[in-house]
């Protein structure tokens, strides 16, 4: 390559390549000068004239460690080429005196520019190497100076904090990954609250997904969370799921995203709402910046324009209320189910040749009712560690059921039920208590998390009566509504009684709390002037009667034919609470109840048998 070569590719004369390239050029316009050069540049073409310590065609780039390797690169290679330049990329690999040799080797080569990405702040110590070269510089990063360029990941997350703002948010906390981008990230969330008059304080700012941030979206203290890197969000949204929290339903996640690198994870069915910034953006940026300097024409539209919302799938508006969560405490059995001719009387053996096996007790019956009835539901109790353990998770999993608050008691087994069932339905139970007996007071504090932002908490006596009225206690405390079934227990404390707001038990459970003479009437209204609250007796086919402060009422039973009644009060009890989280008034939530308890009865079983929304829902139309 000569200078006739060059003249021919420029379409000009040898002498106006000979004036541009030894800077005689006066009387040449700049479009020509910049044709000339640009093509001088591309073929790296050095006059035999002069001997030159620097090389116009040649960028030097200097990253701080392969972190940085990913599509910026992609960007100043695209940029540099087309404008006739070749970049030498070099790597320091977080190593200073790596970096030193990266700078002198530029130095050798004569380049006339360099993008240089410092490992630390004592890096800048070493400026003068570059300075001594005359090579232009462009610093790149967090660790180069005031006038570094920077991914404006301030400004990034100031727009993904203004997005859940647009939505009505006012709630709204921060998650970040300790990291470069932090301080930044940090800042462009308080500067985001600041202008919107929003107060910012540091218990907004999450460094994992722990027991504390769950519990501030569980309670609705936070509706939309904003997050620093995608691998959190990602953790953050399977970690809710398993709680049965929904986005955007429930809370509302954005999240800032690389387009390459350690934080580009695969999301095929875009379920984080995401900015994704380009860093080929960025490295466009660093290089135009690079090249105006090189030429004294600073780039047109100098500004970082890659920050886009790839998706809505987890934003909106703030939840109104957090009515579709409750905490239901009590017992969880394996229940062996016999199907015998006559039920067992003294001195009489029955004999069978059917039995069934499946997780129960009324914790599991009553947690597995709300769940499929559509609402959020954790359970409190405690099982054994025994492979019978193993079957409860899987089956309350199954029931999407939040097991969080179960927990495994050592050398004690699972509680198990032993029910006997006739042919007209009607059934006899033997519990044998297992780690139910040993569920404490002190267990329900340990998990007292659970109870944040719930609705309803439903409570059973099949579990010590100390842990009950913790139970109770927790729930009122956190301005849940109690109701409370009075299973297997002989005596109700006046200070457990006092705590309950809806007591539902059997005409049985009812003569052994208020016994003595009167009608059923007469001790539900004793029983309820004891807890200050609503009582509702079940009766079976009889239905259930209604003593409430504001009205006294029986209700019949729904019309169905019963297989097995096991369970019957749990599926009452269930839909009553579901049907009250709903909207509706007591009257409609008790007449559904009763038809979910009837509906129960028409299948063996109790957690399969229990009705599912759909089937509430015709019901109720």
């Amino acid at each position: 390559m000569d200078i006739s070569d060059i003249a021919k590719l420029a379409g000009v004369s040898p002498s106006t390549v000979s004036k541009v390239i030894n800077h005689k050029d006066s009387s040449i316009s700049d479009a020509t000068r910049e044709r000339v050069l640009k093509i001088v540049r591309e073929y790296h073409y050095s006059p035999y004239s002069r001997s030159r310590a620097t090389k116009d065609w040649l960028i030097g780039v200097v990253f701080r460690s392969p972190i940085s390797l990913d599509s910026t690169l992609d960007g100043i290679l695209n940029v540099a080429q087309r404008a006739g330049y070749a970049p030498l990329v070099l790597n320091s690999n977080l190593d200073l005196e790596q970096e030193r040799k990266n700078l002198e080797a530029l130095k050798s080569t004569g380049a006339a520019g360099v993008i240089w990405e410092p490992v630390n702040g004592e890096s800048l110590s070493y400026r003068g190497i570059l300075d001594a070269s005359g090579a232009k510089v462009v610093t790149i990063g967090a660790n180069g100076g005031d006038l570094s360029l920077l991914i404006p990941y301030e400004k990034a997350t100031y727009e993904i904090t203004a997005e859940l703002i647009g939505r009505d948010h006012c709630r709204i906390g921060c998650l970040v990954t300790e990291g470069r981008r932090t301080p930044d990230f940090i800042q462009g969330f308080k500067r985001c609250l600041f202008e919107h008059g929003m107060a910012f304080t540091e218990s907004l700012i999450h460094t994992e997904v722990s027991a504390d941030l769950l519990g501030k979206i569980g309670s609705g203290e936070l509706t939309g969370i904003v997050c620093s890197h995608y691998q959190m969000a990602k953790k953050l949204h399977e970690r809710l799921a398993t709680l049965h929290y929904h986005t955007p339903d429930d809370v509302s996640i954005v999240s800032l995203r690389n387009d390459s690198g350690t934080s580009w994870i695969d999301d095929p069915g875009d379920a984080i709402s995401t900015y994704t910034i380009k860093n080929s953006d960025f490295g466009r940026l660093a290089c135009e910046r690079l090249i105006g300097k090189m030429t004294g024409k600073p780039a047109a539209g100098d500004h970082f324009d890659g920050l886009k919302l790839n998706n809505t799938n987890s934003l909106g508006n703030p939840p109104t209320s957090r009515s579709k969560h409750a905490v239901v405490v009590g017992s969880i059995n394996i229940d062996t189910r016999l199907s015998v001719p006559t039920l067992p009387d003294e001195g009489k053996t029955v004999t069978t040749d059917r039995s069934l096996v499946y997780p129960g007790g009324k914790g599991t019956n009553q947690a597995a009712g709300l769940a499929k009835l559509g609402h959020r539901v954790a359970l409190v109790g405690d099982v054994g560690a025994d492979a019978s353990s193993d079957v409860v998770y899987r089956t309350l999993e199954h029931w999407e059921v939040d097991t969080t608050g179960v927990y495994r008691k050592a050398d004690v087994e699972t509680g198990k039920a032993y029910i006997f069932v006739d042919p007209e339905g009607q059934s006899m139970i033997t519990v044998l208590s297992g780690a139910n007996a040993f569920l404490s007071a002190d267990d329900l504090a340990a998990r007292e998390q659970l109870f944040e932002g719930a609705q309803y908490c439903l409570v059973q006596t099949e579990i010590p009566l100390d842990a009950v009225l913790a139970a109770l206690r927790t729930a009122r405390h956190h301005g849940a509504k109690t109701i409370l079934k009075p299973a297997a227990c002989d005596v109700l404390p006046d200070e457990i009684l006092q705590r309950v707001d809806i007591l539902v038990p059997n005409l049985p459970e009812l003569n052994t709390i208020v016994p003595g003479p009167g009608t059923i009437e007469e001790r539900a209204a004793q029983l309820a002037e004891r807890c200050g609250g609503t009582v509702i007796v079940t009766l079976g086919a009889g239905g259930c009667y209604l003593h409430s402060p504001e009205l006294r009422r029986h209700f019949p039973a729904a019309d169905f034919d019963a297989v097995d009644t096991t369970g019957a009060s749990d599926a009452f009890i269930s839909a009553l609470a579901a049907r009250l989280m709903s909207g509706d008034n007591l009257v409609r939530a008790i007449e559904l109840a009763n038809y979910a308890a009837g509906y129960s009865t028409t299948r063996q079983g109790v957690a399969q048998a229990l009705i599912d929304r759909f089937g509430l829902e015709c019901a109720n139309a």
